[in-house]
């Protein structure tokens, strides 16, 4: 018999938080690196501590109005890994390489919700 493996957001938003906070190291010390990883950092925290007000959320109205507060994180989150990438502030690509990709899927899922949630 076939298991089904529970796909679970809010753990994938809290594992790609992590992933920012313990690869800060991948980018270079300078003022504008600390700037943008200080943001970066906000920016993805939120997105998953909105996630989670989202599955609480007291109408379909309200949760989809959160669930666009996680996508602007994470639009915002993928525009600062961008203009940490094109400054060149980022020594380790390799490490780095995989969160932007995650970013991106992240953003896409959301996109995707939404949309879905609106039509309903």
């Amino acid at each position: 018999m076939k298991t089904v493996q529970k796909y679970d957001l809010q753990l994938r938003l809290v594992k790609f938080s992590a992933s920012i906070i313990l690869n800060v190291n991948a980018l270079n010390k300078s003022f504008a690196s600390e700037h943008l990883t200080k943001q970066l950092i906000r920016s993805v925290t939120s997105a998953a501590l909105n996630y989670g007000e989202a599955q609480s959320a007291e109408s379909r109205r309200d949760f989809i109005h959160k669930m666009k507060i996680c996508l602007k994180e994470l639009r915002e989150s993928q525009v600062n890994l961008q203009i940490l990438s094109e400054a060149k502030l980022i020594n380790d690509y390799d490490k780095l390489d995989k969160i932007i990709q995650e970013c991106k899927e992240l953003v896409a899922i959301f996109t995707t919700s939404i949309k879905t949630s609106n039509t309903k």
